[in-house]
Formats: C-alpha cells, sequence, structure tokens
C-alpha cells in the first residue's frame, strides 16, 4: 500500500500542473473517488468540471485514482485542491489532509441521504441476512474501499460489529472492489455476496433495467448522508467564493440538469460544512467500542481506559450538534 501511494503521488506530480501557491493559482486539480472504472467517471464528470472551468476562469482538471486513499493523499500533499469523497473518506481528508467541507449532494428525488446494502444473485441459496451471519463459512464475500462509507464502514459496523462478526474472517473468502465492481461480481456469480449502496442501484435501474433484476437485496442500512464536497481550507478566499457560487447554482437549465442527473441522480449540491461528518464519526467510535468491550483478552486497566477515551469524544462530537 505504501509503494503504490508513493508512486501514486510521483504519478500525479509528473501528471498534474502544479498547484501555484500565488495568491491566484493557474489551474487546480479535482479528485473523484474510485466507485466505478475511471472511463465511466471521467464520462459523468468531465462536463460538470468542464463547466467550473469556465465559470471560475481557470483549468480545472480531474484526477481518477484507482483507490480512495489516493485521492487523500493527493489533497494531503496538495496535487488535488477540490475532492468528492463519501463521508468516510472526508474524515480522513478533514483530519489528516487539510480539508473542509463546502457542499453536499442533493438528490435528485429529494432524500437527504442514501443506503447501504448487502446483495446476492436472484437464484442464490442466501435467502436472509440470518443466512449471512450463521453460515459465512461457505461463502465468498465482496466489501468495499477501506474508506468507503457505504461499502464498507456502515455494513461493517451494523451487519458485523453489532454481531460480534469480522468480515475478514467470517467468510470463506473476502475481497475488496468499488461499488460496481462488487456489483458485477455478484451478477456474474464471482462472488456469493457483496456491498453495495442504493446509488448504485438506483443506476442500473435506469440504465440497465434487466441486470438489477438479477440481483437480490439482503439488507438495508440506516439512512447515510450524501456525499460531500471538500477542499483544502489554504485555497484562496476568493477562489473558494467562486467555486462555491458555481458549484451551489449549478442545475439550473435543462443541459446542467441532465449533467447532474449522469452524477449519481443528482439535482445539485447545497453549502455543507465539516458537521455533517459528525454522524459517521460517531458510527466510527461506536464501532470501536464495541469492539473494545468484547475484547476478553484486553487488560481491564487498559479496556477502561480505552472506553473512557472514546466516550469522551462522543461526549464532545454530541456536544458540537
Amino acid at each position: 500500500m505504501i509503494k503504490s501511494l508513493k508512486t501514486l503521488i510521483g504519478a500525479l506530480a509528473l501528471s498534474l500542473v502544479p498547484y501555484a501557491h500565488a495568491s491566484e493559482p493557474r489551474e487546480i486539480n479535482f479528485g473523484i473517488i474510485a466507485t466505478e472504472k475511471a472511463g465511466a467517471l471521467r464520462q459523468m464528470w468531465e462536463p460538470f468540471l468542464d463547466d467550473m472551468s469556465k465559470a471560475i476562469g481557470m483549468k480545472v482538471n480531474g484526477f481518477y485514482a484507482t483507490e480512495y486513499a489516493g485521492i487523500i493523499e493527493a489533497q494531503r500533499f496538495n496535487k488535488i485542491q477540490l475532492a468528492w469523497y463519501g463521508n468516510k473518506a472526508a474524515i480522513e481528508a478533514v483530519d489528516r489532509s487539510n480539508g473542509e467541507v463546502f457542499a453536499q449532494f442533493v438528490d435528485l428525488d429529494g432524500t437527504p441521504g442514501y443506503y447501504s446494502y448487502l446483495i446476492t444473485h436472484r437464484d442464490s441459496p442466501i435467502k436472509s441476512l440470518d443466512d449471512v451471519i450463521r453460515n459465512g463459512r461457505n461463502y465468498s464475500f465482496g466489501i468495499g474501499d477501506p474508506s468507503s462509507t457505504s461499502g464498507t464502514l456502515v455494513p461493517t459496523y451494523y451487519v458485523f460489529t453489532l454481531n460480534k462478526l469480522d468480515p475478514r474472517t467470517h467468510f470463506k473468502v473476502t475481497r475488496s472492489s468499488n461499488h460496481e465492481g462488487n456489483f458485477l461480481a455478484v451478477l456474474n456469480r464471482q462472488v456469493d455476496l457483496a456491498t453495495s449502496n442504493s446509488e448504485m442501484t438506483d443506476k442500473m435501474k435506469e440504465k440497465f433495467p434487466e441486470r438489477l433484476e438479477q440481483i437480490r437485496i439482503l439488507w438495508t442500512s440506516p439512512l447515510i448522508p450524501r456525499d460531500p464536497l471538500v477542499w483544502r481550507k489554504d485555497l484562496p478566499a476568493d477562489l473558494k467564493k467562486k467555486v462555491q457560487a458555481f458549484v451551489l447554482s449549478y442545475g439550473r437549465d435543462d443541459r446542467e440538469r441532465e449533467i447532474l442527473k449522469n452524477m449519481y441522480r443528482l439535482a445539485g449540491f447545497k453549502a455543507s460544512t465539516d458537521a455533517q461528518l459528525v454522524p459517521i464519526r460517531q458510527l466510527e467510535l461506536f464501532k470501536d467500542r464495541t469492539k473494545i468491550e468484547g475484547d476478553d483478552r484486553m487488560p481491564a486497566a487498559e479496556k477502561k481506559a480505552k472506553l473512557a477515551e472514546i466516550d469522551a469524544q462522543l461526549a464532545r462530537l454530541a456536544a458540537s450538534k
């Protein structure tokens, strides 16, 4: 992983125009997380990025990493100044990469969030979540990118942690892929079940309904807040104003609305802040707390101290709302 990240950062330094630290950079770079193949993501995002370039008066380069960590690290080293993340990855960008949430997706249907799923093939012998919990050793499992909210964090907590299971050891085989990869792996019976989300199933329903008919949803999560856009805090203030004005006003005519529709069925964006990440931070801490609480090998004093620290963090988050 470390070697691949170093290679990625090196490639970014060569392939993207360096970010100037002057008051007004000549170009900026926008990171897109790897939910699908890069070609499909380019097709969805490039029209939006081209329009942003025209609106703010400078080139906006899209960068499509093969893993979430590549975008986070690139933003950390200021090779990327703006990015689309899931909420879990956004936490890492805010904590490690000088990031700040400034906008949030608005769903075409007006829903305030989306859902994580566990899916299997329609003809699979797996009929329920109880089958997954009781008979995991018989199945192969596709999980999401480690930094994916709906592909990893949410199902890990609600399906596995709360049932005192570890997805890495509960199944015959566990493999990691992006949302599209996991959906297709289930469709083609390369894995018995996998994580997915409502964004992917909505896309399949619209573009490939025959594929969705082959899929059974085994489990649906609680509502997850829609994805944020994150910029580096040190972007010039006037540039931030231009970027946010463009993003929040996008979707005014039929052409822009069609572009947004192709970007995971969006209606547009609304202003947001780091506060939208609080529920996901709480989920991470609850997951850690449950794991520590159930660790019978941990010395009592160490367990008490770790639980007290997590409780203090949870209290600070509750007070910040």
